[in-house]
Formats: C-alpha cells, structure tokens, sequence
C-alpha cells in the first residue's frame, strides 16, 4: 500500500513538472534582454532580467483590441455555457429516458468531430447571417466546444444534490422551476466555477475558429497566429506568457470553489 502510494506520488510530480517546465521556460524567455532569447547555449537560469520583451509586445499596435476581443468572447462563451449548460446537465441528472447513457456518449463524440471540416460551412453561414467577424459568432463556436464539458459536470454536480432538499421546497409551496432556482443551483453554483473556468480556457486558447471567423476584430490567439511569420522570435514568447497568464490567475482567484465543487460531488 505504502509503496502504491509512493508510485501515485512520484507519478503526479513527474506529470506536474512536464507541465510546468514549458510554462517556466515561457516565462523566463518573456523576461529576458532581446539578445539573450536568442543566444545559444542556453542557461538554466537567465544572467539578467529585462522588460524590453513584454514593453515591446504590450505597445504592439493592435495586440490591446485583440486583447479586448479575447476578454468578451470568453465572457460571452462562459455566459452561453453555464445558462445553456446547467438546464441540461439538471435533466440529464434529474429524469430517467430512454437512451440516456447514449445521450451522454454523443455529447462527448462531439468533441472528437473535427473543426476544420466545419470551417467552410460556417463561413458560408455566418456570412449570409452577419455573424462574421463578430465576438457574438466566435462565442457561439467556442460555447458549442465548451457545452459538452459544461453539460456532464453540470450534471455530476445535481446528481451530487439531495434530491430532498426540492421535495422540501415543494411542500412549502414552491414548483419545480422555484425550487431549482433557490434552493438546487444556489448549492451548484460554487461547482459551476469549474464549468466557467473551463470555458474561459477554451475560449481564451482557441485559435483556429477565431482566425476563420474573424478578419478585423481577431481575438489574442488569431492575431499572434496571423503574425507569427514575421514576428520575432521574442515577440513570439512574449504573446505565449501573455496567454498563458490570465488563465493561471482566473484558476488563482476560483480554486476555493473548485475546491467546494468537489465536496458537493461527493457527498
């Protein structure tokens, strides 16, 4: 047992330092003098620290529109997600039908179908729809990424929740649209953070729909990816910190709601 546990520990300390190397080299190459990013051989660790990479990404004509571009779009998309989420996640954990478990076997298989071959009909579609180049049409491609995750921790969550507690609220006078609202999601509401957080994430990331569906108003992804051919190469490792940052810190600020996610879970 002792030796199991070893195994666990030193397994979950190898897969976090895999993680963790690429994030710190990022980092670390943000912050270092133009010349010594692209220096060889490289040290461990950086002989000195500079802000010239980051002041030059920041005043980057366009990368504070692209920047705000990313912000709505991710909002919009954990918005849609959770509303159009937790109805369904509630069903699906709340009613007994018939074909249920195949159900939730195609709400993951939709993760597996392939954007790109998505990517000429959408177009087509959002052009004659005037969603084209605009944060309300990525937000709706990267909600229908999101939904599925959305939709099966939605339904974990209701599932984790004493069915009681509505039958209670029934008998003091509420129905069944009362009783989800005060007293179900107001339980759920902390879980829903994981839901949120993952939308943000895959929002915030996505690159190949937001360089399709959009020309003018590019999200942060879809403009450095426009930009990678002629950019150099610290302007390069400046963009990778700045996408990875805000995702770390909105992880940072909701870790205690994760955390409480995982107490309703499993009670």
């Amino acid at each position: 047992m002792r030796n199991t546990s070893r195994f666990v520990t030193a397994s979950a300390l190898l897969v976090s330092v895999c993680w963790l190397i690429p994030i710190v080299l990022i980092g670390l190459s943000a912050f270092m003098p133009r010349e010594a990013v692209s220096a060889w051989p490289k040290s461990l660790w950086p002989s000195e620290f500079s802000l010239d990479t980051m002041r030059f990404f920041v005043t980057y004509a366009g990368v504070w529109q692209s920047v705000l571009n990313s912000v709505v779009v991710a909002a919009l998309t954990m918005v849609f997600a959770v509303v159009l989420g937790a109805p369904a996640g509630y069903a699906l954990a709340r009613y007994d039908f018939k074909g249920q478990t195949a159900y939730r076997l195609l709400i993951v298989m939709t993760r597996a179908f392939p954007l790109a071959i998505l990517a000429l009909p959408l177009v087509t579609r959002f052009i004659s729809v005037g969603l084209y180049d605009t944060h309300l049409g990525v937000a709706l491609v990267h909600t229908a990424l999101a939904l599925p995750f959305s939709i099966l921790v939605s339904s974990s969550l209701f599932m984790g929740i004493p069915r009681e507690l509505e039958e209670a609220a029934w008998t003091l006078g509420c129905n069944r649209v009362q009783a989800f609202l005060k007293v179900v999601l107001p339980l759920a509401l902390p879980g829903m953070a994981a839901t949120m957080v993952f939308s943000f994430v895959i929002s915030w990331n996505e690159v190949f729909s937001a360089s399709v569906l959009t020309l003018n108003n590019r999200t942060l992804t879809a403009f450095l990816f426009a930009s990678l051919e002629e950019s150099p190469l610290h302007f390069r490792f400046a963009g990778g910190f700045f996408l990875i940052l805000p995702s770390m810190l909105f992880i940072f600020v909701v870790r205690k709601y994760l955390f409480s996610m995982w107490g309703i879970s499993n009670r």
